[in-house]
């Protein structure tokens, strides 16, 4: 296992006189995680940051932290995909942290098929990563939470899991199950003062953009995409589309009759 980067020094703790919020990204290291923890940070938050890759999550956290002047940023290296260390790096960080109040889910991987193959290990690693690595990490946090009677989830969804289209079922499929995880997790954790927010970007200008297949219309960049998280987590709303006109093109392919929608090319 390879969890901190370093042995840095500790953050200050939160007292009743100098609180601090407390939260981690997992899938950190760029793209909207990276441009989200920038944000939190600056608003006073201290994080624990997980990734996999060591030198961006590093480098991320040396930013912060120098712009802060203080440690407002730790980093953890870790592959989402190894989901039996989550517990065990879960309660290292928020021994580390002094306690916690947000976690967001970011991580998430897309290997498109084509349109005319199958590829199974490539969907098998969609769901390994992008359902059974969120599970991994939010049960044990939902139940700390649910224990607390406080705290915030943010899980990163996608439009791609509002309906199931040919180009690429796998990554449909591993959307759409993680959306109705987080709401089933919502439906639980609400009643007990628990906020859970599905984020549902289109387009976003990232590395996972590039395995898009065709036209990608209203991207947008991840500074975007985190000033939309960041506003949804104030307002602890429940579902949120970045950009938000997806909320409008998605309502219609919902809508879409199934006759006319298995004949669609995308």
């Amino acid at each position: 296992m390879r969890f901190p980067v370093s042995d840095s020094p500790k953050p200050a703790q939160a007292t009743p006189l100098n609180p601090r919020r407390r939260g981690i990204i997992i899938g950190a290291s760029e793209g909207m995680g990276a441009a989200l923890a920038r944000k939190l940070a600056k608003e006073g938050y201290t994080l624990a940051l997980v990734a996999r890759r060591k030198d961006k999550l590093a480098a991320l956290c040396a930013e912060i932290n120098a712009s802060a002047k203080e440690i407002r940023a730790l980093a953890y290296v870790h592959d989402v995909a190894n989901y039996h260390e989550a517990p065990i790096l879960l309660l290292k960080m928020v021994a580390d942290l002094g306690g916690l109040d947000t976690v967001i889910f970011m991580a998430g991987v897309n290997f498109p098929p084509g349109l005319n193959n199958y590829n199974f290990e490539g969907d098998r690693k969609m769901i390994e990563v992008n359902v059974i690595g969120a599970m991994a990490w939010l049960n044990p946090v939902a139940e700390m939470f649910q224990n607390a009677k406080a705290g915030q989830i943010v899980g990163i969804s996608s439009v791609a899991g509002d309906r199931g289209r040919i180009g690429n079922p796998g990554y449909n499929t591993s959307k759409a199950a993680l959306t109705t995880y987080l709401e089933a997790l919502r439906n639980r954790l609400t009643r007990h003062g628990v906020n859970v927010l599905t984020i549902k970007p289109g387009f976003v200008k990232t590395e996972m953009m590039k395995a898009a297949q065709g036209a990608t219309p209203f991207a947008i960049e991840p500074e975007k995409a985190a000033d939309d998280i960041h506003k949804a987590m104030h307002k602890r709303k429940q579902v949120v589309y970045t950009a938000s006109i997806w909320r409008w093109i998605m309502l219609l392919i919902q809508h879409i009759p199934s006759i006319i929608f298995r004949r669609m090319s995308f």
